[in-house]
This record gives structure tokens, sequence and C-alpha cells, in this order.
């Protein structure tokens, strides 16, 4: 299970007995922590040398479980103590300003009470070490029972998951990107020294080996899968050799993934060479299992979509694009989809599985799950390249029913309106350089997402209700000023 590290620093100068109380509170703090966060809590016994410091912090460095590290001044550590074991640690740090008591003992407080608990001080001492280091951290404010600064240990939590996730990921390139497309380039050596995942290319050749190698009891038993799951339209119904196909794409590239080591993959229309048809339902399906997936080789997307994944448990969390709009008066909104491939965890009704002409590509009509997604609060997110950096883009949506049935649309979609309103929301996303394809999430917050990206040393931009134009524009150009010629 991953860890998170609870180190709480102090100093000799109060005597054995306060390092006695120190160390059973942290204790007690780091339980609590543990029986409510989703990983496991790591308790480390107080630091009071610089020696302690460092050994601690190259321990929690060095162990592959631990996914980021939360420390406490519990009393008075000074600052410089922690300077040598800082400087070589490159886990996330959380500084989580606590205190033992919430209440104050207002008729019995002396000095003995004073000497313990002076968090109020001892965090001010460490914080500034971080501000004139300038070392990355978040700072969570609040007594370790306030369910506020638990919600926001636990935001913490998951996007360090998400950035362990991102160290390590192989995307998978089946194909090049679409010709002549610019969004969906991007430096991979870059990608890989800054985020950590390598994106590296496979010939469609590769594809069809794996696929020859399926056997039809194989595709048998995946078949009733399908059938017992989701209800098989028309066009499916009539066509159960189109499904089948999908079927036999699903089990090659999970074992294509599989044998690479892959986390996620790309597929393009344009580089069909030896398939029938294009992957649709075998890709949304293997989204539905938490691989990340971008369209047209957009490996970005890709990397980002099984990050997010990740952060997210694999809950409600797809691969989208912005496809085309609504712009009567008054009911503005995105039509988001793609050719074939949402994933179905973002669901909120029915699944069909059909198949129909897809109208590019050149190849046989493929088979693809058919929803609507559900509605409510969510987000869509965007990793983009600027060439000098990168910058990861995130816009509050709410996700809204289709206001007309659509039955001629054969893919599953989504519907949503912008904040803080459609036209806003829509001139700051290309202002800022988004793409058309997006990760779109009902389980990831912009607060995950900025503390992702505080973790992994890029730009974050926010679209918001808050937002408006002038100052956003404004913030471009401060974002240009401070993060210009930060790659790697």
């Amino acid at each position: 299970m991953k860890q998170v590290w609870f180190i709480t620093g102090s100093q000799h100068l109060y005597g054995d007995e306060t390092l006695r109380q120190v160390a059973a509170d942290a204790r007690e703090i780091a339980a609590y922590l543990d029986a409510m966060l989703p990983v496991d809590i790591h308790y480390v016994p107080p630091v009071t040398t610089q020696e302690e410091i460092s050994a601690a912090l190259g321990q929690a460095q060095s162990c592959p479980d631990c996914i980021g590290i939360m420390v406490w001044m519990h009393t008075f550590s000074p600052a410089r103590m922690w300077i040598a074991g800082l400087t070589a640690c490159r886990k996330p740090i959380l500084h989580f300003h606590t205190q033992y008591h919430q209440a104050l003992p207002y008729a019995n407080i002396d000095m003995d009470y004073m000497n313990l608990h002076q968090s109020a001080h001892g965090d001010r001492e460490h914080a500034s070490l971080y501000a004139r280091m300038r070392k990355a951290r978040k700072v969570v404010v609040g007594h370790w029972k306030d369910e506020e600064a638990l919600r926001r240990i636990e935001c913490w939590i998951s996007a360090a998951i998400g950035l362990d996730a991102s160290q390590g990921l192989r995307v998978a390139r089946l194909g090049d990107n679409m010709r002549d497309v610019a969004v969906t380039e991007g430096d991979k050596v870059a990608a890989q020294m800054q985020l950590g995942f390598s994106t590296n290319g496979y010939g469609i050749g590769d594809l069809v080996d794996a696929m020859a190698c399926v056997t039809e009891a194989e595709i048998d038993a995946l078949m009733e899968e399908y059938q017992a799951q989701y209800t098989f339209a028309e066009g499916a119904a009539g066509n159960p050799a189109a499904v089948r196909e999908q079927a036999r794409f699903e089990i090659a590239l999970e074992r294509f993934c599989a044998a690479h080591g892959a986390g996620a993959f790309t597929t393009t229309f344009e580089d069909l060479h030896g398939l029938c048809q294009l992957p649709g339902l075998a890709v949304q399906r293997l989204m539905g299992k938490g691989y990340g997936f971008g369209a047209e080789g957009d490996w970005k997307s890709a990397a980002l979509c099984r990050i997010m994944k990740q952060m997210a448990g694999n809950r409600a969390t797809a691969f989208m694009e912005d496809y085309t709009y609504d712009l009567v008066p008054g009911q503005q909104a995105v039509l988001g989809a793609h050719m074939l491939e949402v994933c179905p965890t973002i669901a909120g009704g029915p699944i069909q599985i059909d198949v129909q002409p897809l109208s590019i590509g050149g190849r046989n009509p493929p088979a693809r799950m058919i929803f609507e997604a559900r509605t409510g609060p969510a987000v869509a997110a965007c990793l983009v390249d600027l060439g000098d950096r990168f910058r990861l883009l995130a816009a509050k949506v709410e996700c809204i029913p289709a206001p007309q049935p659509m039955p001629r649309l054969p893919v599953a979609h989504a519907m949503w309106r912008p904040l803080p309103d459609f036209t806003t929301g829509i001139q700051a996303w290309l202002m800022a350089g988004g793409g058309h394809h997006t990760v779109l999430s009902f389980a990831v917050t912009t607060e995950q997402l900025q503390d992702f990206a505080r973790m992994a040393g890029i730009e974050c931009i926010v679209i918001d209700e808050g937002l408006t134009m002038d100052q956003f524009e404004n913030q471009l150009l401060l974002g240009d000023c401070i993060w210009s010629g930060r790659r790697p």
C-alpha cells in the first residue's frame, strides 16, 4: 500500500519528558490520520537533530512505497537543521499546521503547556525555510480532526498518487499522430524529464500480430461478458462479427500493453494498415479498466487520462473532445464526444453496444458503446506543450442533460456549460492554448490538479466561476514571465 510519512519536528531544549509527550501526541495524530485517509500514514518518531532529520527524509526518499511526506512542528524545531535533508528530498511535501489540543485550557495554561504546544511558533520557523529555499509544498491549516483539513490532505494525497503514477508510466503510441496536427505533438523527452512518463511508438503490425494470437474461444468468452453487461442495439445484434472484432482488439490491446508495461496508449484513424475497423468498443473497455487513452496519437492526453484515473481511483474519468456547440441564447453548451472512444465510467444511464458507419478512416463500421454521460459538476483538463514549458489547463464545467433527444448520434456523449459562463469559459480556454482533446472527470477537482502541478513543477491555469477576462489575460502574461524557459 502507498505510504505518506508523518514526520514531527522538535528539539532537545525542552527535556526528555516533553519529548516523550511529543512522541505520544504525534503517534496518536498519525494513527487517526491513518484511519481516516486512503493511504498508510507511516509514523516516524520525532526528529530533533540535523542527523535525525536527514536520515528520516533520506529513508522516505528511498522508500518506493512513499508517495509524499507530511511534516509538523509540535514544538520549535530550528529550521537550519532541516536544510540538508530538504535539499536532498524530492518527494512531495505537505506542511500540516496543526496542534494537538483543539481548545485552549485557559484556566490551566502555564509555561510547561506553552513549551510543549507551540506549533504556532514552530511551524512559522519551518515555513520560513521553505520560502527561502523556494521549496514547493502544500500548506494545510486546521486541527487534525477537522473535516476540511482532512479533505485538503486527502486532495493532496490523490495528487501525490497521480504524480507517483506519472513516474515510470509508459505510453504506447500505435501509429503516429494525425498528420499536420499541432496540438497532439510535443517534446516527449522533456515530458519524461519533467513528468516522468515515456512515450514509445509501435507499428500497427505489432497490434495485428497480437490479434492473430487471440483464439475464438477467448472471443466467445468476452462476447458472453458483453451480452451480460450491455444491451445490444439493432446494429450490433445484426452484425455480431463487428462486435467480435472489437473483442479481438480488446484482448490483443490489453496483452500488448501488458507485454510492454504500458498504462496508456494511443491510436489514430489515419494509420489502420492491417485492421478492418478502428478500435472503438475495445478502447472504451480498456479505459473502463483504468488505461489512459488519447486519440489521433495524442500521447499527452493519454498520459493525463491515466494520471487522472489513478487520482480518481478510476472513477468517472474519461477521454473527451469538444466536438460542437449549441449556441442558442440562454442554452449555450458544448456537445462533447469522440468518434468512438469515451470511457463508460462517466455513463449516466444504460449503455448500448451498436455497430454504425464511422464515415472516416475508410474501414468497416466499428462497434462502440453508446451512452449519455452523467450530469453535475466536473473538470475538463488538458496538458499543453507551449514549447518552453508544459501548462496544465483545468476548467470547471457543469454537465447537463441534453435539451432534446439525439437519436441519430451514434456515439457516447456529454453536454456541459463552462464556468463562469459559456462565452467567458470558452474564450479563456482558447486564450490559454487549450486543445480539443481533454480529460473530463467528475471525480478529480481543480484543487487536486493544482496540487499535482505544484508537485510536478509545471504551470497550472484554472478556469472557474471567479474568472474575469481582464484578470485572466494578466494571469497569462504573468505566467509567461514566471514560467518561460522552464523546459527541463
